[in-house]
């Protein structure tokens, strides 16, 4: 028997029925879960490492008994396997067995931190594959030969090269913001990176107890399941589980770092400079010294805002790593060390298909462009955050660029002064200002770069004829004449506003050592690699500091005289690059059933015809005002769900709508998609009264009260279904975009009631997004989801609002609203409690939280205080706590540093959680 559909209008209700029915019932007939949501089981033992160092693990599967590809996961310097959870369970749901683990020094991991040494954290990542080797569920090349890839960031992606430099049984790496030789990265041209290197040290001092033996740990953990897991057998790799005895005690402050390295470090810190045996000791420590070695898949993320591995160490990688025949990709991202962006979601869905395409052999997954640079593409208007886009080339062009243009500079011999002690220093980048420094180069006045007087040569350029992109390393010869014996120098390029405000991209600078000579040193200087546009009638300029914030300078007073030598600036450029394409994410864009809206709008449509309010011209472009709204309970006078509500939304503005439980947030959303009608008052939506079956709810995308889908139909057939039944032409549904969003892969073609309660929030969400709506309604949206799935959806939201469109989110979660939210709407017992912009419900917008090295004595908070533009300093825990009147954070700093403040880090501090408990009272 052939099914017939309906016709007409009756066809449409039907539809929008069955879609009403699929919310009643699709949960309970879609509940089965499994497949592609399988759960991820985590195992956590005490593996044994070289000689005998307990190593704490924790190993992700899927169940079935095919076997997959390894992945093994690194932290970063200070952390512990923690940090990688998140990413470990992501790649375990996708198919692979994931080892995470604590590095010797760090969590509860035994032993003492050698800095990725080829006996101690080289050689435990061997004794991890020879592990990994025994595991049924792991694909194996050959006996003991798993088929394995490595990640890890910073001192993690550091320890993925090395391994594959050591040990040929690892298939694909991909280090992220990472170094190359790590002399070169702390002691650049001979000179000490003193701020970088003691936060590093400082990050490995804590004292944790020690055992004699320097394995600080039980033989044996607890499992997840309660039993005891032993560290020998299959659950471990060779070796008898003991250390010899240590033949020395760490030094007092040393906490967990091996003895001889500790050594390093205070002499290095005493003299303020690096000696011959530092430099050879961290060399050798550094992937650079199996450079010949290292020949597998390599994807290298670099950050652009990081002045402790520069891009410049990416590059050195990327070319030896060529060189020895193996494929390299290199990806440039917005932030780094010093803080900005780190795109974690999009670089951890290049790196899994970066494994997908190398380790599992599937030649579909597209391993990306060779080049990518992620550059700023100016200010979203709602909240002042940097808006990212990328740009790519298919191929890789170095620090030099794919071309070069020079650019003429001018400006007399000048001299420069070091001052004695090399105090007050000038400021370039600091540790947590990475955010500052990119709203800085789009020209907020944030005024993080400071030179003193006296201290600086600065060349400039005439204003330049047209926009100009620097994508590498620019160079300068200069003459440098000094009595001492020798000069150290900071260069720098700066661009340069017509009105004369100076901007330093990415805050970085380069190191210039120079030998002491009366009649002058010629010496060629490789500027810091940026990615930078030079916007016409701006001017380039190359500046020489005589002292820096980060870096060590001899204590005695000098004078240098620096003068220009040569034609000029050579700057790389790279036409070859091109902005990318706008994409959508990998599966979230915004907010499920509008199929609930559209669906009983229809029904309704038989309902008494009640003639509408005519539309206010007024309100044509402001996307959801109401005023006066009131809904009181079934049966009841004078209890009421909503009071006299009143607010508007403008466009582009992500809108978070808080309250406790039984607030009437959820309430409030359904009046404004026309599910319920209100007793009192007004919504409006474009200008358009809001009333069941109105035209302008086709504009409004929404989630509420969870997702419904026909169970026995496919993920990609509901789409479909759902579309036809608003009856919109199809080449306006943006499907493609939505089958992006939704990021299911095979799982479109499942049926639905396979589907994990996360696989049906992803679903729902790309069905909201058909048709892209102007205003998109999120009642909870993250429920079932993991976390980097939650921070993909924060994302999503900035970027969905700062096209213009408007979003409005009902969460319990906080620092989540905090984060991706402009503005708030509050509520509590049905009523508005305030209403505005996040940073001033928070009232923390001008505090700022400066993390210090040591204690800080009352007398200097005291001096902080009483600086102008400063409300109130107090000593915190974590540093000093200033509320700035007027003062911005770059000038606190400046003040801070001429008060000899050892700044750390400097963030804002924001509380949500406290501004929402005092605002309700603490009724939540």
């Amino acid at each position: 028997m052939r099914f017939r559909w309906p016709r007409g209008r009756k066809w449409v209700a039907a539809v929008g029925a069955l879609a009403v029915v699929a919310v009643g019932g699709g949960v309970a007939l879609g509940a089965s879960g499994g497949g592609g949501g399988a759960a991820v089981r985590e195992s956590d033992a005490m593996l044994t490492g070289a000689g005998g160092v307990k190593l704490d693990t924790s190993y992700f599967t899927t169940g079935g008994t095919r076997r997959r590809p390894a992945v093994l996961l690194a932290h970063g310097f200070g952390g512990s396997k923690a940090d990688v959870k998140a990413q470990a369970e992501a790649l375990a749901r996708h198919g692979y067995a994931v080892l995470t683990w604590s590095a010797r020094g760090f969590g509860r991991s035994g032993g003492q931190i050698g800095l990725n040494s080829r006996t101690g954290e080289v050689a435990d990542v061997s004794r991890l594959l020879d592990w990994l080797a025994e595991q049924p569920a792991v694909q194996l090349d050959a006996p003991g030969d798993p088929r394995v890839g490595v990640s890890g960031i910073s001192y993690g992606g550091g320890l993925s090269l090395l391994a594959a430099g050591y040990d040929h049984r690892i298939d694909a790496i991909a280090p992220r913001e990472s170094y190359w030789n790590l002399s070169d990265a702390l002691f650049p041209d001979g000179v000490y990176k003193k701020l970088w290197t003691g936060i590093l040290f400082s990050a490995g001092s804590p004292e944790t107890a020690l055992n004699t033996t320097g394995t600080a740990g039980a033989t044996a953990t607890p499992s997840p399941g309660g039993q005891t897991a032993p560290a020998t057998g299959r659950n471990a790799p060779p070796g008898n589980g003991q250390a010899p005895p240590s033949s020395r005690a760490p030094a007092p402050g040393c906490g967990r770092f091996e003895p001889s390295l500790c050594a390093l470090y205070t002499r290095v810190a005493e003299a303020g400079k690096p000696d011959a045996a530092a430099e050879a000791r961290l060399a050798a420590l550094s992937p650079q010294a199996v450079a010949r070695s290292i020949d597998v898949p390599t994807l290298l993320v670099q950050g652009q805002t990081d002045s402790l591995f520069t891009l410049g160490q990416a590059d050195a990688a990327a070319k030896a790593i060529r060189a020895n025949g193996a494929p390299v990709d290199v990806d440039w991202i917005a932030g780094g060390h010093d803080g900005g962006d780190t795109e974690p979601q999009r670089i951890d869905a290049r790196v899994t298909t970066w494994f997908d395409h190398y380790l599992k052999k599937d030649t579909g997954a597209a391993t990306g462009p060779a080049f990518r640079v992620t550059r700023t593409g100016g200010l979203d208007s709602t909240d002042g955050s940097v808006v990212l886009r990328g740009a790519s080339a298919g191929v890789y062009p170095g620090l030099d660029g794919t071309g070069s243009e020079r650019i003429a500079l001018g400006g007399r011999p000048q001299q420069v002064t070091r001052p004695a002690g090399g105090a007050p220093p000038a400021i370039s980048a600091v540790p947590g200002l990475g955010s500052l420094s990119q709203l800085s180069q789009l020209g907020a006045d944030t005024g993080l770069a400071t030179d003193f007087p006296g201290q600086t040569a600065l060349f400039t350029s005439a204003p330049l004829p047209r926009a100009t992109t620097v994508t590498g390393s620019p160079g300068v010869t200069v003459k440098v004449a000094t009595s001492a014996p020798e000069a150290v120098l900071f260069a720098k390029v700066y661009d340069i506003g017509p009105d004369g405000k100076r901007t330093l991209p990415s805050g970085l600078v380069t190191p210039v050592r120079v030998a002491g000579s009366p009649h002058g040193t010629a010496v060629r200087i490789r500027l810091p690699a940026i990615d930078h546009e030079f916007a016409a009638g701006h001017r380039m300029g190359v500046a020489l500091a005589s002292t820096d914030l980060g870096y060590a300078v001899p204590a005695a007073p000098a004078v240098s005289t620096v003068a220009l030598d040569g034609p000029g600036l050579t700057v790389p450029v790279d036409h070859a690059l091109h902005a990318d394409a706008a994409s959508v994410p990998w599966w979230v864009w915004a907010l499920p059933p509008a199929a609930l809206v559209v669906a009983v709008a229809l029904l309704l449509t038989g309902r008494r015809r009640v003639r509408p309010r005519p539309a206010d011209p007024a309100l044509a472009a402001v996307p959801l005002q109401i005023t006066g709204l009131s809904k009181r309970y079934a049966k009841s006078a004078d209890r009421y769900a909503v009071r006299d509500l009143s607010f508007r939304v403008e466009p582009g503005q992500v809108l978070g709508l808080l309250g406790p439980n039984g607030a009437g947030k959820t309430t409030t959303l359904r009046m404004l998609m026309g599910l319920i009608r209100p007793d009192d008052g007004e919504i409006r939506v474009f200008g358009e009264a809001v009333r069941p079956g109105a035209p302008v709810l086709s504009r409004v995308g929404a989630f509420v009260e969870g997702a419904g889908f026909l169970p026995h139909l496919t993920g990609r057939q509901n789409l479909d279904l759902y579309w036809q039944a608003t009856g919109r032409p199809e080449q306006d549904a943006h499907l493609a975009e939505a089958l992006e969003i939704a990021g299911l892969g095979d799982a479109l073609q499942r049926a639905v009631r396979t589907y994990s309660q996360g696989m049906r929030q992803r679903l729902a969400i790309a069905q909201a997004m058909l048709g892209l709506p102007d205003l998109l309604i999120l009642d909870e949206p993250t429920n079932g989801l993991d976390p980097p799935q939650i921070r993909e959806m924060r994302e999503v939201l900035i970027r969905y609002a700062a096209g213009g469109r408007t979003v409005i989110v009902s969460s319990h979660l906080l620092a989540e609203v905090e984060q991706s939210c402009t503005h708030l709407v509050v509520m509590d017992r049905g009523r508005l409690v305030t209403a505005g912009p996040v940073a001033e419900i928070v009232g923390s917008a001008d505090t700022v939280l400066v993390g210090v090295e040591g204690e800080m004595e009352q007398g200097v908070v005291d001096k902080v205080a009483a600086l102008p533009g400063v409300a109130t300093a107090v000593r915190e825990e974590d540093g000093l706590l200033a509320v700035l009147d007027g003062m911005t954070p770059a000038a606190l700093v400046t003040e801070l540093v001429r008060l000899g403040v050892p700044v750390a880090q400097v963030g804002p501090h924001r509380r949500l959680e406290d501004a929402f408990l005092t605002l309700i009272g603490g009724s939540a």
